[in-house]
């Protein structure tokens, strides 16, 4: 699953409710995140595809 931060339009892996895979909590500000399934843009250490 992944989870897209709204304002800057990145997608991260994880999902709403929890812990990003780069580490960003969605619990603070959860309007700006929304859950989808759209392909991860974050190039940052445990979310980035290899």
């Amino acid at each position: 699953m992944t989870v897209k931060h709204i304002p800057t339009g990145e997608i991260h892996k994880g999902t709403k409710g929890g812990h990003t895979g780069c580490g960003f909590d969605t619990n603070d500000n959860p309007s700006h995140w929304v859950n989808t399934s759209e392909r991860i843009t974050c190039d940052k250490n445990g979310c980035k595809s290899k």
